[in-house]
């Protein structure tokens, strides 16, 4: 008996990532479980000239750099049956045409959780040691700081209070439950036991900003959470409190975050700011107590291969007939990063 033939797909994306998301044992199982050419790269699904290459295309392997799939994108590609997004969110790529077309949507977030939540850990941690502090004073006195310098320092009991139970904000509090942390847990999707289960203590926001010494940002940048952190929220932040953004720069009110962080009331790790990049002349490239970084915590060099193995699993299991591990719902937009 034949097989089944192979489904034809076509990469649309920016063509300087595929070499990075799909090394060579990668592209060998692409091959194995679709009609693919890695000679065709897609940069503009929306060109007319492009038309001939999706007409009979059946699924999309997108990424950074793929424009939005509307309407007259499907009309070209009247045979379109999955996307499979080797990047995070899929939030700008898919609109209500491909929803009422029924495509099947698919994601790499999760994998992309991955170094972003490590990242966060990471800060987590070094700001319990007080680490940006010390190395500022470090470079001005050349001296190791005494006992009294040291009082407030240390990650032991310390509160870190978790905004949204998204993909990365789980894998973040997996990653926290073998430290000496009190967390704290802000979604108003998750309910007191999941909370439990997830090793944190459900909580309002405000009582969250409250009481966290250090609070981390990981809702999905929606009209929802447009300034969720505006500035009488930012003030409800503990002095000498630690905010830490890897999600989306909107999440925070940038007028009145910068004005805390200028007066030196808080600090902050941020990897995400709103606008982004910020202003040569902003004051928060030069604040000792600001820690900035140019969007890195995602995924990036070697990590990007993450991403590209979690579109080649969907795809074997979309040519098998298996339903996908990493499909996206409508519904999810709207709560999960």
């Amino acid at each position: 008996m034949p097989s089944a033939p192979l489904p034809r797909a076509v990469f649309a994306m920016d063509p300087v990532h595929l070499p990075r998301l799909f090394p060579a044992p990668l592209l060998e199982r692409l091959h194995r479980a679709a009609d693919i050419d890695a000679a065709v790269v897609v940069r503009d699904v929306a060109d007319p000239a492009v038309a001939p290459a999706l007409s009979g295309v059946e699924v999309l392997v997108t990424g950074w750099g793929c424009p939005r799939l509307d309407a007259d994108v499907l009309a070209a590609a009247p045979r379109l049956r999955a996307v499979l997004h080797a990047a995070g969110s899929v939030r700008s790529l898919v609109g209500e045409a491909l929803w009422r077309r029924g495509v099947v949507v698919s994601s790499a977030v999760t994998g992309n959780a991955v170094p972003v939540a490590e990242y966060t850990l990471a800060m987590i941690l070094l700001a319990g040691k007080d680490v940006f502090t010390h190395r500022e004073r470090y470079r001005s006195t050349h001296t190791l700081p005494t006992p009294a310098e040291t009082a407030a320092t240390g990650n032991l009991g310390r509160r870190v209070g978790v905004v949204a139970a998204s993909r990365v904000g789980r894998r973040l509090l997996k990653l926290l439950r073998p430290h000496d942390f009190e967390v704290l847990l802000y979604d108003p999707y998750v309910d007191a036991a999941e909370a439990g289960a997830l090793g944190a203590r459900l909580v309002g926001l405000d009582d969250l900003l409250r009481h966290s010494d250090i609070v981390t940002l990981h809702a999905p940048d929606v009209p929802e959470t447009h300034h969720l952190l505006d500035r009488a929220r930012l003030a409800l932040i503990r002095d000498g409190g630690v905010l830490i953004n890897t999600s989306r720069g909107a999440l925070v009110e940038h007028g009145a975050l910068t004005d805390e962080l200028v007066s030196g009331r808080l600090q902050a790790i941020l990897d995400v700011t709103d606008p982004e990049p910020l202003p040569a002349d902003s004051p928060l490239h030069t604040l000792p107590n600001v820690f900035l970084t140019p969007h890195v915590a995602g995924s990036l060099g070697n990590e990007l291969e993450r991403l590209g193995r979690v579109v080649v699993e969907e795809l074997e299991r979309l040519a098998s007939g298996h339903p996908l591990s990493h499909e996206v719902r409508r519904a999810d937009l709207s709560r999960l990063a």
